[in-house]
């Protein structure tokens, strides 16, 4: 099993059960820990559509160009005040598929890029369609974060035992959470439930109407405050009954008129507030002030 929160230490370990569990007290168990704030992003930097061989010289560039958009995004994270409990990737984090060409290319150029990442702030990283692997929970100062492999909703026709072991999993999770209380109930997964409704028609971008449905509706009975997704390379969403489904653009690739960015979600006792912001905003300005004065409050 790789990991998928990395400290660039040994500041946590997986429990059997899935869960993430940080040496520090920020992130113990069921306790509130004031206001906290956690940036996220959706794609990868490196994503884009083919590879074909004829166009190499092309898409080095390209990620060249992708590569510094990522060490920008870290470059904004770090100067994040107060200092954000963790940060997200909320899937694909590369393009090439295990075994592509510039699979190992991209993977090198994502990990020297996120190495900057000052090493106060966890990195979570969210099972995409790009790079699967596996599911998780972790705490954050009475907040409950669940990390799913959202590739096992959309199509698991050729394995369906481990969609039945998430299943399983998610299911106990949920069944603790409304034993437990958190504060808030968080959950992450790269493809997003819907775009922009929840009664939308099926596509590449969202989860199967009878999945979606049944997924919101166990996230609603167990508290779930909000989803956040990648997938779409553009910034999309919507609330329903309470649920935010939140849908990010990418630091890199856009297939829409965001610009690259990432978004900063600012937990307080009373709520979850999310705004997307430019790289450039964010590296020269820092987040908006009324954001400061919530985390403050």
């Amino acid at each position: 099993m790789r990991k998928r929160i990395s400290r660039r230490s040994t500041g946590y370990c997986l429990s059997e059960g899935r869960l993430i569990n940080f040496k520090e007290k920020a992130y113990a168990e069921g306790h509130w820990r004031a206001p906290s704030v956690h940036p996220g992003r959706g794609p990868a930097a490196g994503a884009d559509e083919g590879v074909a061989s004829g166009r190499l010289r092309r898409r080095r560039r390209r990620m060249g160009r992708r590569s510094g958009a990522d060490q920008r995004a870290v470059e904004a994270v770090n100067r994040l005040q107060p200092r954000p409990r963790f940060m997200v990737l909320c899937g694909d984090l590369v393009h090439a598929m295990p075994g592509s060409p510039f699979r190992e290319e991209q993977e090198r150029a994502l990990k020297t890029a996120l190495k900057g990442t000052d090493s106060s702030i966890p990195l979570v990283f969210v099972s995409g369609n790009h790079d699967l692997d596996d599911y998780f929970s972790f705490w954050v100062g009475g907040v409950l974060c669940l990390v799913l492999n959202s590739q096992l909703f959309f199509d698991a026709s050729a394995c369906p035992q481990l969609k039945e072991a998430q299943e399983t999993w998610l299911e106990e999770q949920l069944s603790r959470a409304t034993e437990q209380k958190p504060k808030h109930v968080l959950v992450f997964q790269h493809i997003p439930l819907y775009l922009k409704t929840p009664n939308e028609d099926d596509n590449y971008f969202n989860l199967q109407g009878a999945v979606r449905q049944q997924l919101m509706d166990r996230f609603k009975r167990a508290g779930v405050k909000a989803v956040f997704s990648g997938h779409y390379h553009r910034n999309a969403g919507g609330c329903h009954d309470g649920l935010d489904m939140v849908v990010s653009s990418a630091i890199g690739c856009q297939l829409g008129e965001d610009a690259h960015g990432l978004r900063v979600v600012a937990v307080t006792e009373r709520g979850i507030v999310h705004r997307y912001f430019s790289l450039e905003q964010l590296r020269t300005k820092g987040m908006d002030e009324d954001l400061k004065k919530l985390l403050e409050g």
